[in-house]
């Protein structure tokens, strides 16, 4: 993982291929003088956005550069990755001007930060396909576990970061919160990755980090009028589709494998969102919300 310099960097200069019309060398290299870079240095800067898999192309007929995206399928996760380092380059600047900037930022200490420092080390693991070993706290369990890891995939959900992988001779992926980890430790055993697994597909239809046994399908759901700002402006999942959308009803529909935290989702929500589609989900709900209602 790129220092923030360094991120800031790739940043530029996609952004400034990407908003320009074939820009040559010489634009970009404008585009990122405040860092003082040298043209040996840009080469090698666009060089590795190449590693990162951002095809950088040289148009020989417009005399410039453009990013052939059909050959940059993680383009758009490269992208938004950079997008938070260059935002957070606003916090640093910030910082760094005075002690006294702390008075104006107030940051959540719910634990979205516990276990950061195993993010680089895990990715390594992941990219290298090493083996690891750490302790997991279980929090129903509440016991502590050795477990040893063939990492498959880092992800982000909510503000904590969760590293899947397969137990060693298993089949299914299993998911656990780096916040709950220690002593890790990347083994130099390595592994064969099973290319028939695919975990990003797994989290595509889902909301969240638990996997469904039900099959993808249509969920349509109504919102209040104001609580559908909250819902357009913070979608809950990447296929929600807009419906109706006036004064008195905000409605969506999904594309997923309903799940516990769809569920929890929705009655998290309680009387500002109601399912319209399928039946059995809206019948679930309301026999949960039911037996809440009999709490009181």
């Amino acid at each position: 993982m790129p220092s923030f310099k360094i991120s800031h960097r790739y940043y530029l200069i996609i952004n400034r291929i990407e908003h320009g019309v074939y820009p040559t060398f010489e634009d970009i290299l404008e585009a990122v003088q405040d860092d003082g870079i040298s043209d040996r240095t840009l080469r090698r800067s666009i060089s590795e956005l190449r590693d990162f898999g951002i095809e950088i192309t040289y148009s020989e007929k417009y005399g410039g550069y453009y990013i052939d995206k059909g050959n940059s399928p993680d383009f758009d996760e490269v992208i938004q990755y950079l997008e938070i380092i260059n935002s957070a380059g606003l916090l640093v600047d910030s910082l760094s001007d005075s002690k006294e900037s702390l008075k104006y930022i107030s940051i959540d200490t719910g634990g979205g930060l516990k276990g950061v420092e195993h993010l680089k080390p895990l990715l390594r693991a992941v990219r290298k396909s090493n083996k690891i070993k750490f302790t997991h706290y279980n929090f129903h369990k509440e016991e502590e576990k050795d477990i040893t890891l063939k990492p498959y995939l880092l992800k982000e959900y909510q503000n904590r970061w969760y590293v899947v992988g397969l137990f060693p001779g298993g089949n299914n992926l299993i998911t656990f919160g780096i916040e709950r980890i220690s002593n890790l430790k990347v083994l130099p055993e390595t592994f064969s990755r099973d290319d028939s697994l695919d975990p990003k597909a797994l989290f595509e239809n889902a909301i969240g980090l638990v996997h469904s046994q039900h099959e993808p399908q249509k969920v349509v759901l109504s919102f209040t009028h104001a609580q559908g700002k909250y819902a357009r402006t913070l979608p809950w999942h990447h296929s929600q589709k807009v419906i109706i959308d006036n004064k008195s009803e905000y409605r969506v529909s999904l594309f997923v494998s309903p799940n516990y935290e769809l569920v929890q989702q929705i009655l998290k929500h309680g009387e500002t969102v109601k399912v319209l589609e399928p039946k059995w989900l809206k019948d679930e709900v309301k026999a949960l919300l039911t037996r809440a209602l009999a709490q009181y």
